[in-house]
Order: C-alpha cells, then structure tokens, then sequence
C-alpha cells in the first residue's frame, strides 16, 4: 500500500461527493483514514509550509500505509469553504484539519460535521464551535508582546504603520486587538497608516510603498507574516530602516542579525505564527483516530517564539539544533517562515518537508508528549459563551521600559 494525496479544486470535490472517489466511516479492517486538508486563504508561503508539513507527515510511516489525504483550496470566501466542509462531510471524511477562513461563519457546517462523526481540528486561524479542537499560538501574545516591543524600541512615541493580515480572520483580529491595546496606553503613538498585507512579502511591500509615498517620516512598523516586504519597501524609498516587529521569516531574522541593515537604523525583533502548529494538529487528531489519545482541552496553545535581533542564531544544519533559530541566505528563500521545524513535537520533518511536502527518508511518525497545552478561552475568536480572562493581554515576553 502507498499514501494516497489528492489535491482538488471545489469543483473536483463536488465529484468526489457524487462518488468518483470512494467514500466510507473511519478506518478499520484494513481501510484508511480520510482525512481532508482544508485551506483557506493559500497566497503565501507560511501557508504553503503549514500544508507541506501535513503532506510530509501523511506520507511518513506509518500514517503512508493508513492515511488518505485530500487537499482543497476554497480561497477567503467563507462561503466556499462552507461548501468544501460539507462535500467533505458527505464523502465521509474521517477528520478535517483546517485553516478557517472564520471565527464564526463555518460554525454551522462543522457542528453539522461532528454530529456525523467527523473530528475537526483548526490550526493557527481559530472557530469558536465547541466541537473543534483549535490549535493555535493565538492566545500567547503576539500582538500586544510585539506592540511593545515596538514601544520599548521606540521610547513611547512615534509614528507608525500596522501592516495587518487577511480581513476577517480571527488571527489578525487577535494580533491586532492586542496590538492597540497597549498602543492606545500611549498617547505619543501616532497609527498613521493600517493596511492588509495577506500575510504575503510582495503585498506588504507594496502595500508599505503605498504609506511611505504619504508619510515618508514614519518611525516604526507593527507588521504580522510579510514582515522582509516592509524591508524591501523602505530600501526603495531610501537608506533608511525603522525599528520594526515581525513574525519568523527567514530573511527578517538574517536582516535583524545584519550588521548593514542595522547601522541602516534595522532593530526589533522575530515573533510570530509558527507553522508547525498544522502538523501539531496533524498528529494529535491521527492520535485520537488511533485510539491513542483523549483529549480534553478544546483549545491547544502553541508556544509564541520570540527571538529579538542579538538573539538570532544560524543554524549550520537542516534542523534547530544547539539554539540556533535562522537558516543561511543560501539554503531557503527570505520568504521562508524558520519556525517550521520543532524538535520536540516534529522530530520527522526537515527543511525540504517544508519546502516541499517530502518525507524524511527512514523516519517514523514519533508519539507526542503526553501534556497538551491548554490556550485560554477567548470570547469570538476560540469559544462563544465564555468569559475572558481578567488579565487577557497580559504581558508574557517583554516588560515596558517606558510609562505611557
């Protein structure tokens, strides 16, 4: 037997529901288990490395001999990926592992999933469905960690861009309510442009360019997943570099650690969205499928990197080994986001898994540790009727250095 992978459009995948693939309950008595990959939004490559991770280990042994996994791209309308979810569902989808395009709109369809049997796993992008398991770095800080940061580097005041995600993600929505609760403590902090980047370099740099050519003078940049686009951008306008925060691309950590860049006026720091959490979430749900596993808590935090600039650290091999946290220019794109890999959770995996979607050559699917994290419940964004913890943006990685 071999690993069966499908990637399908939703056209295809209408197909499929009509019986051109073969449907069937969870794997038993030989039969394999029909997962499905669900993205959303795909334009950039932190989504192309979070799948590529899934691909990589569906194809590892054992899960090559058991697992059938089925990709579909529905794009950033939440209706499409309401139709992918429930021609999923009718095709008899043992689990679906999902970046939701929603917090709320995909609730209904994945309710009706589960009532049927199906396990629905989320990663980094959040529901608030009770039945899904969410595993996500959204409840450990980012924003307000990062906007900090940025306030400390700025010494509370100046002028600044926010270079945001996707509209309507529940990601971005965190991020940024993180962000401007502590920037709104300064009244010296001045947002004199917000824009979507999609989490994407050459929409950042473009979208940078744009609040450069108004506000040239600006001091700093709060900016989620596209972070060395902001880079760029600042290049072609001058000689000029700000303090900026970003998330783990490779070539924002390798210009934060540049000598160059920063007499060029370069400092921050590398925080950010991890893809691994798509394979954390991979592995607890085949666990659970498995009989391996019972898993109480609905949310599942993914610890937030945090790397500043006299932190980072190249890495001499294919692997974060000895604390290093970046790879050489050389060896992956600037585009390519280094918190991919984790020693701990993801042992299998190499930089070509998330480049590529290969397995390692040898490797075997290694049992998770048995304590999972459990991520605080946060009213719209990972559960409904909840209460908010008192102390929600609390600051976890960074102190003020400066009073508002």
């Amino acid at each position: 037997m071999t690993t069966t992978f499908a990637k399908l459009s939703l056209s295809a995948l209408a197909l499929a529901t009509a019986g051109v693939l073969a449907a069937g309950p969870a794997a038993a008595e030989g039969k394999k288990y029909k997962i499905y990959l669900s993205l959303s939004y795909s334009g950039n490559s932190w989504q192309s490395e979070a799948a590529n991770i899934v691909k990589a280990l569906a194809a590892t042994a054992p899960y090559n001999e058991t697992v059938e996994l089925i990709e579909v791209i529905s794009g950033t309308d939440p209706q499409a990926q309401i139709s992918a979810y429930e021609s999923m569902i009718e095709d008899g989808a043992d689990g679906i592992i999902t970046f939701p395009i929603s917090s709320t709109a995909l609730n209904r369809t994945i309710k009706r999933g589960c009532d049927e049997g199906v396990l629905f796993f989320t990663y980094d992008a959040t529901v608030t469905e009770p039945c899904a398991y969410n595993v996500s770095y959204i409840t450990s800080g980012f924003g307000e960690n990062s906007a900090q940061a940025l306030v400390n580097e700025l010494g509370g005041k100046g002028k600044i861009f926010l270079s945001r995600g996707v509209p309507g993600n529940s990601v971005d929505k965190r991020h940024t309510d993180g962000a401007m609760h502590v920037f709104n403590q300064y009244p010296g902090i001045e947002v004199v442009a917000e824009y979507y980047s999609y989490w994407d370099d050459r929409t950042t740099q473009q979208e940078t360019a744009k609040a450069l050519a108004a506000h040239p003078d600006v001091d700093g940049i709060w900016a989620q997943a596209g972070e060395f686009g902001a880079i760029q951008a600042l290049l072609d306008a001058g000689d000029r570099l700000v303090a900026m925060t970003g998330e783990n691309s490779n070539g924002f950590r390798l210009a934060l650690a540049d000598p160059d860049m920063q007499a060029k006026g370069l400092k921050g720091v590398s925080a950010g969205s991890p893809p691994a959490q798509s394979g954390y979430a991979f592995k607890l749900m085949m666990e659970i499928l498995e009989g391996k596993r019972e898993l109480e808590p609905m949310n599942i935090e993914f610890p937030l990197p945090w790397v500043p600039a006299a932190d980072v650290k190249i890495c001499e091999g294919e692997k974060f080994e000895n604390g290093c946290n970046a790879f050489p220019a050389d060896r992956v794109p600037s585009s390519f986001v280094t918190q991919v890999l984790d020693p701990v959770l993801l042992p299998e995996l190499s930089i070509d898994s998330a480049l590529n979607g290969t397995p390692v050559e040898g490797a075997t699917i290694q049992a998770l540790p048995a304590d999972v994290p459990a991520g605080a419940n946060e009213p719209g964004i990972n559960c409904q009727d909840c209460e908010p913890p008192a102390d929600l943006y609390k600051l976890t990685k960074v102190e003020p250095t400066v009073q508002p």
